[in-house]
């Protein structure tokens, strides 16, 4: 026996080591609470900056250069922000400094002794075209443009005006009359010119060069169309940057709409009233990026937004979209953004407003003058804006706007996008097109994940957690001690293996014997049940050829057989019941069938998530009291009633924990589902359609995507809504099972 001083030696050793275990475990479990709130910091970080609020800065403020005499027809910038330009009413253009007003240069338009400008158009603003209606019925089209010099290795910005159809005036209206109003848009397969005379006909113009390859003189070819009498007294004319489409706006509140897919045959397809009275007026109408939608202003101070939508006759019709926050003051001019949707007002009190048609916000109303603003333009990068006033002051805006997509309505609710019939939750964040709208809505990604969740976890729960009950109290020792070791084995098998032969091998295979696979998932379970009946009919001396615990082999062949029979008959079945093809037959049933579908995700991810559930489970349900189990049997109780009425009823908090850990491991897989569905965010739990999922999601488009952009931020946005879904699945298991346990741990 050790002496009183080996004791207390052991008593301190054993003191030691229980003390350094209690910090250790606090420190472990503290350091994962850390781990789990960084995470959540991180993400709320990166987060922030999209809840910034829209900003506009003055710059600086200067008398308009080339001098306040003659009215402005346009004003822009270079996306430096270094150089500005400014039409004049006489066709004078005027480059200047940006910094300080002071006019660098001016330009002189090539306007015909006698013939004043008597209206004005803008292409699509990248385009920098500008088109000038003649008194005599012709028009000026002139580019602006701003080239680098990098003489010395210094930045200086050239501005130049150069004529794409000559210096000469282009003839626009064989009848020689005035153009009151006019538009112009270039693309590459020509320009476009309409314009309204003053006798209120519309007409259209297109424009061709030819270069003569001998002497190489230019030359240009135009081709009239009198699309005949406006419908009423026209304020504005657009025309889109296609060509095809053609909008009238008129002093009693209608736009017009024009199809001029076939110019000759052209006239007002469709009209629609956009004032709510007669004491309100249209101010001013432009296009947003793309020349899609329209913005309309009021003299109420009302901006909506209109485009056209195809009913289904498959005919366009103009709809009005929405509304925005309403200015105090009547509209004056609008600006449209060069790479996104948005656009800002000017009112006749001084104020210029943000706005954001997708996310259907006003972002910010700001007074930036004592007068009305009469013209408005933005730079190319949407930094800046030139807001010219009444009073022939240029305010110089620094504008402050990163994030104008991101609202609440625009993630979790249907957003009436252009060129769809219906509003409707869509994911798709680029495109190749400069003029794509970002669809960042989330519920299709959510959705997606849930439904790859739940197919997942409809095969895996009944096959992982009955295979447990069978294992811990049916299964004899010996096979025990194989079968739980292989299940657990299977997870160690990588995901990306699991979703290449998902891809590759399995989502042929099921499309090629679909009436096998539902033959297998119907049926077997019922030869299943057949095939233990017959067993229990067999005489008594034959069923102990098998000890107990090993009946579950027997199932073995039969199941081999069964699978075997199902996919050697099904072609057939397919030939019987669906002339030769399932996948065609549901096509013709209105049922929409992919490739990779849910129901491979279904299959394969429920292969991985099998051994979590199996594992606890069974663990679960072995670990349940034996004393428990022998009452229950000694009071007369039969297996399986011990099974349902005292074993599931004790282990219930661990089985429920089981579940709820395989479904958060299905909410957060990732290569099943990128390599196993077709990846695209529909909204349907079609078993026979693919989804796109958060954590999916995340992986594809991140290593892609602009730091610091809004679509950066949105994606960390689905990385939170991830990690708060897979908390929540985690918080209520936790809280279910602890009361499982206090309401059972009585028996």
């Amino acid at each position: 026996m050790p002496d009183a001083a080996a004791r207390a030696s052991l008593r301190k050793y054993r003191t030691t080591k229980d003390v350094s275990a209690k910090y250790f475990i606090s420190a472990s479990g503290l350091g994962v609470v850390l781990a789990l709130a960084l995470i959540f910091i991180f993400l709320f970080i990166e987060l922030v900056p999209i809840f910034a609020p829209a900003k506009i800065e003055k710059n600086t403020v200067y008398v308009v250069p080339g001098g306040p005499e003659e009215h402005t027809l346009l004003l822009d910038m270079d996306r430096y922000q270094e150089v500005g330009v400014r039409y004049r009413g006489n066709g004078e253009v005027f480059f200047f400094e940006m910094a300080t007003g002071r006019p660098m240069e001016k330009v002189v338009l090539p306007i015909p002794e006698g013939v004043e400008i008597r209206s004005f158009g803008q292409g699509e603003p990248r385009s920098n075209l500008v088109v000038l209606g003649l008194s005599d019925g012709t028009a000026i089209l002139v580019r602006h443009e701003f080239e680098l010099d990098w003489t010395d290795n210094i930045r200086t910005v050239v501005p130049k005006l150069t004529f794409p159809f000559g210096n000469d005036p282009v003839p626009v209206d064989p009848m020689h009359r005035p153009l009151r109003h006019i538009a112009v848009q270039r693309a590459a397969a020509g320009t476009a010119v309409a314009t309204v005379t003053d006798d209120n006909r519309v007409l259209l113009v297109q424009l061709a060069t030819r270069t003569s390859f001998l002497t190489g003189e230019t030359v240009v070819t135009t081709t009239e169309h009198d699309l005949g009498s406006a419908p009423g007294k026209v304020v504005d004319v657009l025309i889109s940057s296609n060509m095809i489409n053609l909008f009238l706006a008129d002093a009693h509140g209608k736009l017009h709409y024009y199809d001029l897919r076939q110019p000759s045959q052209a006239g007002p397809t469709h009209s629609l009233e956009v004032v709510p009275d007669a004491s309100v007026s249209i101010t001013t109408v432009d296009f947003l990026l793309g020349t899609v939608s329209l913005i309309v202003g009021r003299s109420d101070g009302t901006l909506s937004q209109y485009f056209l939508v195809r009913d289904e006759r498959n005919e366009n019709f103009i709809t009005h979209v929405r509304d925005f926050d309403r200015h105090a003051a009547p509209i004056t001019t609008l600006a449209t953004e060069y790479t996104r949707k948005g656009f800002a007002a000017a009112d006749a009190a001084g104020v210029v407003g943000l706005h954001y048609p997708t996310s259907q916000r006003t972002l910010l109303l700001k007074p930036v003058a004592d007068s009305p603003i009469r013209t408005l333009a933005f730079s190319p990068t949407n930094a800046a804006l030139l807001a010219l006033d009444e009073t022939q002051n240029l305010h110089l805006l620094d504008v402050d706007n990163p994030h104008p997509e991101y609202s609440f309505s625009a993630l979790w609710q249907k957003v009436w996008y252009e060129g769809r019939s219906a509003p409707d939750y869509v994911w798709q964040s680029s495109s190749a097109s400069d003029e794509f709208e970002s669809k960042f809505s989330q519920m299709p990604l959510t959705l997606g994940t849930l439904k790859a969740s739940f197919y997942a976890m409809l095969i895996a729960m009944p096959l992982a957690v009955l295979g447990a009950i069978y294992a811990a109290y049916f299964m004899s020792p010996k096979l025990r001690a194989v079968v739980k070791p292989s299940i657990e084995v299977m997870e160690a098998l990588p995901t990306v293996i699991l979703g290449f032969l998902a891809g590759l091998w399995l989502a042929p295979f099921v499309e090629s014997n679909l009436p096998a696979v539902f033959s297998i998932v119907v049926f077997m379970p019922l030869m299943m049940l057949l095939t233990a009946f017959l067993w229990s009919m067999l005489p008594h001396r034959v069923r102990l050829l098998v000890p107990d615990g090993w009946e579950a082999a027997l199932l073995i062949p039969m199941l081999l057989v069964f699978g075997w029979a199902c996919v050697t008959l099904s072609p057939h079945i397919e030939i019987w019941f669906f002339d030769g093809s399932a996948r065609q037959w549901l096509t013709e049933v209105g049922i929409t069938y992919d490739q990779r579908n849910a129901l491979v995700v279904g299959l394969a991810m429920g292969f991985a998530v099998i051994p979590t559930i199996f594992s606890i489970a069974e663990d679960a349900i072995f670990n349940v009291p034996k004393h428990l189990t022998q009452g229950s049997l000694a009071l007369g109780a039969t297996p399986w009633q011990t099974v349902t009425r005292v074993v599931l009823l004790t282990a219930s908090p661990g089985i429920f924990s089981a579940v709820m850990i395989g479904f958060g491991r299905a909410v957060g897989e990732t290569m099943i589902v990128l390599m196993a569905t077709g990846n695209s965010p529909v909204m349907n739990f079609n078993i026979f359609e693919g989804m796109r999922t958060l954590s999916a999601n995340i992986a594809v488009e991140l290593p892609e995507t602009a730091v610091g952009s809004t679509h950066y931020r949105i994606l960390f946005l689905a990385a939170l809504v991830l990690f708060v879904l897979t908390f929540i699945v985690n918080t209520v298991a936790e809280i279910v099972r602890q009361r499982l346990r206090k309401k059972y741990s009585s028996l």
